[in-house]
């Protein structure tokens, strides 16, 4: 999901990306009248009054058939959401394995479900009622995403979803994503997202009445789903400059790219960034870790290059001590190569997108 033209400026928070993986909503139903809009931690009490509101919006059927047939739910506490998902025949590449962008998707899905879960609009793509009065969107700033092992076609994959406060200008949303047969953590991820005025474009702070409207439903301490200290979704991304050593040029936004505001939805332009990558890093090596720094979104009528070049000079990636989990062990990444990506808009130049992606060695199967 995407935004519309966003001006980049000496402001280095303007110009951000296209919104698709969603932070928390504002409740609107009747059963989440109930919940105060406070920082306390819910009350067992309250949260079994919400537990019998739920089933009062079931059988007064406030509830819809698909909250009712869909694989997810919240979590006991209430301060994060889990859904199961079945990898399909036509989610999966040439290897039988799940697609990055099938990843992207599923974490696409689970938070827009998450924050209709919660009770907020679906109108606004998790936009509270203050964020609405003040027609104020939310929009993704940076995207992470690590996959340790790729689920396979039939697998079941359980992911979980939460988000929290990211200082005064934002959101963060956390994933971390499991094979359910096993319990093992098979990805991470993670995103930052600000406010924006729809109308005039602009980067605006998050206030202190929308900040409550959400706060309710955040963890009341920090949980991520990467250490803060030593990982490679906080890494800087340098700007890819001409000559690309490779490149894919005039990349054209299809129909079905656009969303339901009539945006290029976010999981494409990790599919572009992807499209000038070289053919023998492809045939030998698979996405370990994408991160994407979103500056200007992309519309229908738009032509787009991508730019590629291996990032030299790169050090070792350390081995991750993983939280919420246990994560495989990645301490042998020799044959971890890494390359930087730029998207821009054909002709004139203007970034669209900045980032960096990790390959490791195919294993032998």
């Amino acid at each position: 999901m995407s935004l519309g033209a966003c001006n980049v400026s000496a402001d280095p928070l303007r110009g951000l990306c296209p919104s698709g993986l969603l932070p928390p909503k504002l409740p609107s139903s009747a059963s989440r009248r109930t919940l105060l809009f406070t920082r306390s931690a819910p009350s067992s009490a309250s949260l079994e009054v919400e537990r019998e509101n739920r089933v009062e919006d079931v059988q007064s059927g406030s509830v819809t058939l698909a909250d009712r047939l869909r694989l997810g739910s919240l979590a006991e506490d209430g301060l994060s959401f889990k859904e199961k998902f079945i990898v399909r025949c036509y989610e999966v590449g040439i290897n039988k394995t799940a697609t990055v962008e099938t990843i992207a998707n599923l974490m696409q899905e689970v938070a827009c479900n998450h924050a209709q879960n919660v009770g907020f609009s679906t109108d606004g793509f998790a936009t509270t009622t203050t964020m609405r009065k003040l027609r104020l969107i939310w929009v993704t700033s940076r995207m992470h995403i690590e996959v340790y092992k790729y689920p396979a076609w039939g697998d079941v994959v359980e992911i979980e979803t939460w988000c929290q406060s990211e200082g005064r200008i934002g959101t963060r949303r956390d994933w971390i994503l499991k094979d359910f047969a096993t319990g093992e953590v098979i990805g991470r991820a993670t995103s930052k997202w600000v406010m924006m005025n729809q109308d005039t474009r602009k980067l605006q702070r998050v206030s202190d009445d929308v900040r409550d409207e959400y706060l309710i439903f955040c963890p009341r301490s920090p949980r991520l789903s990467f250490p803060e200290e030593n990982n490679k979704s906080l890494k800087k991304i340098p700007k890819l400059e001409d000559p690309a050593q490779y490149s894919r040029l005039g990349l054209v936004p299809r129909r079905a790219d656009l969303d339901m505001n009539q945006h290029v939805n976010n999981v494409t332009y990790i599919g572009w960034v992807l499209e000038s990558m070289p053919q023998d890093i492809i045939d030998t090596h698979e996405l370990q870790t994408i991160t994407l720094d979103y500056r200007r979104e992309c519309q229908h009528d738009d032509l787009v290059d991508s730019l590629t070049s291996p990032e030299t000079g790169v050090e070792g990636v350390p081995e991750l001590h993983g939280i919420n989990g246990s994560v495989t062990a990645m301490s042998s990444d020799e044959d971890l190569c890494q390359f930087l990506h730029f998207l821009r808009l054909s002709g004139g130049g203007l970034e669209i997108n900045r980032g960096r992606t990790g390959w490791r060695r195919k294993s032998a199967r």
